[in-house]
């Protein structure tokens, strides 16, 4: 047991531990302490998109057709009309439960020399180190991976927020084999409900609502057809809750303290793009710390959680609109580009400024149809 280390990180989650690989790959020294035990599980939507695959690969993290499922693109269904689009260029994406990717990435940092404290809580932070209830940690950097109610993000009075908008969301898992290879998105009146395959015999299923007592069993009474395809299949897993944000920080730095992942700032679920946006956010931070600059952190930060956020504002327009719903899945399917233009955004391979070219198409045919 070290008492000193060059990156210290807080939270053991995919986030932090997506830190701590990139970090150790930089060639620091790199500790992780969390309160929990693994696995550690959070309820999510369960998918992995193309860019977030290619992320984890860079991590050297694999995920394998024996831990998840493969996924090809996105479905949006409303009152009975749906439409599809594949993910660009081939390329697919993964549902894998949260549990076997936190077991998947937790090897991968075993197996380049992290410290992996479970069970560990960390009480404060000083400069003297990092406070564990029995030792105190030196570190050079500290990083904080420890959620949308980050401790580590009040202690370094980084708890200012430029924007707020909760929701709630509630997951449970099927022993049902898949009926699709693309994640379905349906849209309802009071919320909406994530369909993701994990596997050859389950699937994920998440609901995203801003009525907090509003839970899955009540919900899909609102969506026949996926009431009747979940109709007698065994539930693999209790229901459980979480809030889900869209969140903006002034800051997610300060002195050689920084933020990753929820603790710096989080898109609501309907975009599937958390954990991606945590990868991408642990390979810019390493090389920072590298460096030594964490003012080029802060503008990286925005840059990646641009797209993101312009994506959960353009998909929360249609929240609680089922009319607006279904005019745009009637005008995806008349034009079906426009809706690949829309997903070829959300996997960054289409700019924001080639996007709205066709979100003025979009407009026209939400007038016309």
């Amino acid at each position: 047991m070290l008492n000193s280390t060059d990156v210290f990180v807080i939270g053991g989650g995919p986030a932090g531990l997506a830190a701590a690989i990139a970090a150790r790959q930089q060639g620091f020294r790199v500790t992780v302490a969390d309160g929990a035990q693994m696995p550690i599980d959070k309820p999510c939507g369960e998918g992995l998109m193309p860019d977030g695959l290619t992320a984890l690969e860079s991590l050297g993290v694999s995920v394998t057709n024996e831990d998840s499922f493969p996924i090809r693109g996105i479905r949006f269904l409303s009152g009975g009309t749906g439409v599809t689009a594949a993910f660009p260029d081939g390329a697919s994406g993964r549902g894998v439960r949260r549990t076997v990717l936190h077991r998947l990435m937790a090897e991968r940092a075993a197996s380049i020399g992290i410290e992996l404290l479970w069970q560990s809580a960390v009480t404060g932070v000083s400069p003297e180190g990092v406070h564990l209830a029995n030792r105190t940690v030196k570190a050079r950097w500290i990083i904080g991976a420890d959620g949308g109610n980050s401790r580590l993000r009040r202690w370094a009075g980084l708890d200012q927020f430029r924007q707020r908008d909760c929701r709630y969301a509630f997951r449970r898992h099927y022993r049902v084999a898949p009926w699709t290879d693309h994640m379905e998105l349906h849209w309802g009146l009071r919320g909406e409900v994530y369909v993701t395959p994990v596997s050859n015999e389950q699937v994920c299923v998440a609901l995203i609502s801003r009525d907090p007592k509003l839970r899955l069993d009540e919900a899909l009474g609102g969506f026949p057809e996926l009431q009747k395809r979940l109709a007698g299949a065994e539930r693999a897993s209790s229901e459980r809750g979480a809030l889900t944000a869209t969140c903006s920080l002034n800051r997610v730095s300060r002195g050689n303290i920084a933020l990753i992942g929820d603790a710096s700032g989080t898109v609501d679920a309907i975009t599937g793009e958390g954990l991606c946006l945590a990868f991408s956010q642990a390979m810019v931070l390493a090389e920072c710390l590298r460096s030594g600059d964490l003012g080029r952190y802060e503008r990286e930060h925005q840059r990646l959680a641009f797209r993101p956020l312009l994506m959960s504002r353009l998909m929360l327009l249609l929240d609680g609109r089922p009319r607006l719903q279904r005019r745009t899945i009637q005008v995806f399917g008349s034009q079906p580009h426009i809706f690949q233009r829309f997903l070829e955004l959300h996997v960054g391979v289409l700019s924001p400024l080639r996007l709205a070219m066709n979100g003025l198409n979009l407009g026209w045919g939400l007038l016309t149809v």
